[in-house]
This record gives C-alpha cells, sequence and structure tokens, in this order.
C-alpha cells in the first residue's frame, strides 16, 4: 500500500506541472484565437436593426453573402490575387532560395539568410508607402522610363489597380516564401546530385527530375504560408488598390464600420474562412501524397 501510494503521489505531482507547462500556451489559443472566432461565428447568425443586434438566429446573412453579384465578385478577386500574388512570390523566392543553397559557401549562408530578413526590420505600412512613391504616376519608374524616353506619358496601369496589390504583396511576403523553400533544398542529398552527374545527366535534367521533386514540400509550404494571410490583406488594397483593386477583405471592414453591419461582416468573413481552409487543406492533401509517393 505504502509503494502505491508513493506512486500515486508522483502522478499528482507530475499532473500539475505538466498542466503549468502547457496552460500559457492553452490560454493564449483559448483567449486570441477560439473565443475571437467563437464570437465572429456567434454574432454571424445574427441581425443588425438600426443600432440594436437581434440575436435571433438566423440564416439570412449567410444566405445574402452566397447570393449577392457582388460579394462572389470581391471573393473570386481576393482568391485570384492571392494566387497570382503566390505564384510569383514562389517563382521569386525559389531561385534566390536556390542560389543561397547551392551557390553560396557554407560559412556565409547564414549571412544571406540575414540580410533576407532585413525588410522585416521596416514598417509594413512603410513598405507599402515605398511602394506607392515607386508605382506612382510621378514615381520612380514613370520618371525613370520617360527620361529614357521609352515612354511619352506616365503609365497608369501600375499603380490603384490589382496589379499594384499583386506587386507589393508579392515583395512583402517574398521572405516569408524564401525561407521553407531553401530548408527544403537544404535537406537535398548532394550526393544524389553527383551520382546523376556521373550517369551523364544534365543540369537541367537533373534539376526537373531530383531537385524540383525533392523540394516541392518547401514550395506547397511557401505556398501556403503566402495565399492564407494575402486572401484577408485589406490594407495593401486599401492603400494601393484603388477602387478597382478592393477586395472581400476591405468590403468586411466595411460592413464593420461604416455600414454598421457586422452579422453580415462576420458571415462574410466566415464563409472567407471555409473557403480559405477547404483550399489550404488541398495544398496539405497534395503535399502528403507527394511526399507518400516519394517514400
Amino acid at each position: 500500500m505504502g509503494a502505491a501510494a508513493i506512486v500515486r503521489g508522483r502522478w499528482r505531482f507530475r499532473l500539475p506541472s505538466g498542466l503549468v507547462l502547457v496552460s500559457p500556451p492553452l490560454l493564449y489559443a483559448i483567449l486570441l484565437l477560439a473565443l475571437p472566432i467563437a464570437a465572429v461565428v456567434t454574432i454571424s447568425f445574427w441581425t443588425q436593426n438600426y443600432l440594436d443586434l437581434d440575436r435571433t438566429f438566423t440564416l439570412a446573412n449567410y444566405r445574402e453573402a452566397w447570393s449577392q453579384p457582388v460579394y462572389r465578385v470581391l471573393m473570386l478577386r481576393s482568391l485570384a490575387v492571392s494566387a497570382t500574388v503566390t505564384l510569383c512570390t514562389v517563382l521569386l523566392a525559389f531561385p534566390i532560395a536556390y542560389f543561397v543553397s547551392f551557390h553560396v559557401p557554407q560559412h556565409r549562408k547564414s549571412l544571406w539568410i540575414f540580410l533576407i530578413t532585413i525588410p522585416f526590420w521596416t514598417s509594413y505600412l512603410m513598405r507599402i508607402f515605398l511602394w506607392k512613391v515607386i508605382l506612382g504616376y510621378n514615381g520612380v519608374i514613370n520618371g525613370t522610363l520617360i527620361r529614357l524616353g521609352i515612354i511619352e506619358e506616365p503609365l497608369s496601369f501600375i499603380l490603384y489597380n490589382v496589379n499594384a496589390v499583386v506587386i507589393t504583396l508579392s515583395h512583402a511576403w517574398a521572405p516569408f516564401a524564401i525561407l521553407p523553400i531553401f530548408v527544403a533544398l537544404e535537406k537535398i542529398d548532394r550526393s544524389l546530385l553527383e551520382a546523376a552527374t556521373d550517369l551523364g545527366e544534365g543540369t537541367v535534367r537533373k534539376f526537373l527530375r531530383i531537385t524540383l521533386p525533392l523540394a516541392l514540400p518547401g514550395v506547397l509550404g511557401a505556398a501556403i504560408i503566402v495565399f492564407i494571410p494575402t486572401v484577408g490583406d485589406y490594407v495593401t488594397p486599401r492603400l494601393v488598390g484603388g477602387p478597382n483593386g478592393l477586395l472581400i477583405a476591405n468590403m468586411i471592414e466595411l460592413q464593420f464600420k461604416k455600414a454598421n453591419n457586422p452579422p453580415l461582416g462576420a458571415a462574410l468573413a466566415i464563409s472567407s474562412m471555409l473557403i480559405v481552409a477547404a483550399l489550404s487543406l488541398i495544398f496539405v492533401r497534395l503535399n502528403r501524397h507527394h511526399l507518400r509517393d516519394r517514400s
């Protein structure tokens, strides 16, 4: 009985210590993630009656969110912009990650990664305003092209439209895509490439048959990292998108603020979140399928 009591005492002692270790992140997840999402979900089933909220359960907000053409257009535009930004960012990030992984000496790779993270030192808003200066009607690009005699009038399609949103977001999220691709490239066994060279494979065939397939998990991870937050970005479209560059996040902001219709805004937010979650699951399944086939 004494030994059993000692064992029970040990278990009683270990349980609180484990809870103490888990409680900070668990509390963080509950307070800053679970509760806000639960509140948004709850509000989405209410209706706004001028200044008061009618807490009667209804699906009217979701019907409006999925039936009104303007919301469908904004959602499709948001998905298209996010997909374009993801593609541009990955295409921009892969050569940089490849260069650092395969052509930079080992003792200098840390310095290169450090230099890649330098944009994080500046405010995101400041970077957006800098892009406004670069892409503006009298900005750096137009001014340079006019001085070189390439164009006579400033280009108007590079600011206050979807193109400006894609350019700004691609630059902002490029470091987030470079790092996972770099990690995936670093894990590639260089002896595989040496063996392929000994067997007479060229550079292009080695890249297509060895490097790219082995780096694909990092590419898919980078795509997920970029795609998910860009769907919900509302600051960049507001500052550089103009009327033709607004996305679904800007409509959600409008419903919560000027339109004074939080339930509809919540329904739009939940609908967007579900669509993004479904697409993210597809990305994850593709990644798992690739890893399973490779093993």
